[in-house]
């Protein structure tokens, strides 16, 4: 760490003009990193300090992804520089401990700490402790663009937690993408145009690469050899870790992702790993990049409506619900009324091939091979590939969860529970889907099929009865018109 603590040092204040008497104090989680909203971006940075932990406690029982560790303590060190330039005053806790521990100390010792409300339901847990104590005050999360009551109001009628409903309703609240009251385009939705399949053309644009300086240098260092035992490849030029890599990264979505990111939103390829997509999840969640600015410049595009308004319906719609969601059932461990905890009863253990040991099902051995390789994959991956795998192997859905957890760059406890809500947990509702597959077969050969499953249960919710149907019609008319089923075997 000697380049970082020389960096940093050179750039603190005098102690005294550094301690509690002469600034107020803050402490900045490891997925706040910004100074575009809360105290840092309105209070003046010369009577500011912030206390930053780098902790081994929380990698040492999860084998996080080796990129994505280096991720978060890369950008959580270029971050102290970057608010030291602006004159913070800056502590850098390391050690071995829980939050909860390395802070408290820190806390008494500054007269009490302010941090804006925490994302993940581990960290609040862990620091209640200190908000009751009164060593830390509790501000409004800036970072998000909903609140509470926008979520709590959408569903007080129906109870049913829908994130169309609340899309809808954020877009009216907000006047995104509305005019004189109705859907720019005449829908909220243009999801039915984002399904084309990708041929090749326009050629898929290739990621950045960002500078490989000392402080990434050490990070790798540090986690090959004390971490090394951790699973994924460690590329330390794929690091957006400072301000300048953030808007590098931004950049080039805006200019080479964007334009083409609507029509081929869905689309996988053995050609392409990232397709159209911006990559700037992991951003999002460690606040180096703010919804808000992401959807605004969005909006100032001069692109199809088909891929402004899927952007922003990932980022305003799903990410948006999905926190809520989070918050409201402290991470699905406090379920609302009509949910049921794997209601699909599902307990088989996570297979091998999930951790890099061929399937023979090419799909899946691809797939996990490029995100042991990169910490990355779209969401059609994650969704059509990994969790409907697991959904039909019964694999028990924390486990899922807890693997996507540590695969993933962007993977944070408030951001896999998308995966586990979506496809692994059933609270009794029908549900008809069809699912639209393009590939190509070994020979060369394009194949697409269209497909739809349907279940039946029993009174405990476990699936009885499984059949298969090559029109979606036909199966819609089975579960609500009483058309004969096909010919299929029971579950029994």
């Amino acid at each position: 760490m000697s380049a970082f603590r020389e960096a940093l040092g050179g750039l603190q204040p005098e102690r005294g003009e550094a301690g509690p008497a002469g600034r107020r104090w803050l402490y900045v989680p490891a997925d706040q990193l910004t100074d575009r909203v809360g105290p840092l971006a309105t209070e003046p940075p010369g009577e500011l300090g912030i206390v930053l932990l780098e902790t081994l406690w929380r990698p040492r029982p999860r084998v996080d992804h080796k990129q994505k560790l280096a991720l978060a303590l890369a950008s959580l060190r270029h971050f102290a520089i970057e608010q030291a330039r602006r004159g913070v005053a800056i502590r850098y806790e390391v050690g071995d401990a829980p939050y909860a521990e390395l802070l408290e100390p820190v806390a008494r010792e500054l007269g009490g700490l302010r941090m804006m409300e925490a994302a993940e339901y581990e960290m609040r847990e862990s620091l209640e402790p200190l908000v009751q104590s009164g060593l830390i005050e509790v501000l409004p999360n800036e970072t998000w663009m909903t609140s509470r009551a926008q979520f709590v109001e959408t569903f007080a009628e129906s109870g049913r937690w829908r994130m169309d409903a609340f899309y809808r309703r954020v877009r009216r609240d907000s006047g995104i993408l509305m005019e004189s009251g109705k859907p720019v385009g005449g829908r909220f939705s243009f999801d039915p145009e984002n399904r084309r399949r990708w041929s090749g053309e326009p050629p898929a644009p290739e990621p950045p690469r960002f500078p490989v300086d000392a402080i990434k240098r050490e990070v790798t260092d540090l986690i090959d050899g004390s971490l090394g035992h951790h699973p994924g490849r460690l590329d330390p030029a794929r690091l957006p870790a400072t301000r300048a890599d953030a808007e590098t990264l931004w950049s080039w979505a805006l200019e080479a992702c964007l334009p083409c990111f609507g029509p081929f939103e869905d689309a996988m390829s053995v050609d392409s790993r990232n397709l159209f997509h911006t990559r700037v999840s992991a951003l999002l969640n460690n606040g180096r990049l703010l919804a808000r600015r992401l959807v605004e410049d969005v909006l100032a595009l001069d692109i199809p409506i088909a891929s402004q308004e899927g952007f922003i319906r990932q980022v305003m719609g799903w990410r948006e619900f999905m926190r809520h969601v989070h918050a409201e059932t402290d991470g699905f461990r406090r379920l609302p009324s009509h949910g049921q905890p794997n209601a699909l009863g599902a307990r088989e253990p996570l297979p091998p091939a999930y951790w890099g040991t061929p399937s023979g099902l090419f799909c899946l051995d691809r797939v996990v091979e490029d995100v042991w390789e990169t910490g990355y994959g779209h969401h059609i991956t994650r969704l059509m590939v990994l969790s409907n795998l697991a959904t039909l192997l019964a694999v028990d859905p924390r486990e899922l969860t807890d693997w996507f957890w540590v695969a993933y760059v962007d993977a944070y406890d408030l951001s896999t529970c998308r995966n586990e809500d979506v496809l692994v947990l059933a609270d009794g509702d029908y549900v008809v889907r069809q699912h639209t597959m393009h590939a190509r077969t070994h020979r060369g050969q394009d194949y697409t099929n269209v497909y739809c499953f349907v279940f039946r249960f029993d009174d405990q919710g476990r699936i009885r009865y499984l059949t298969e149907h090559w029109n979606t019609w036909h199966a819609y008319n089975v579960l609500f018109n009483n058309f004969e089923i096909e010919p299929a075997h029971p579950l029994d």
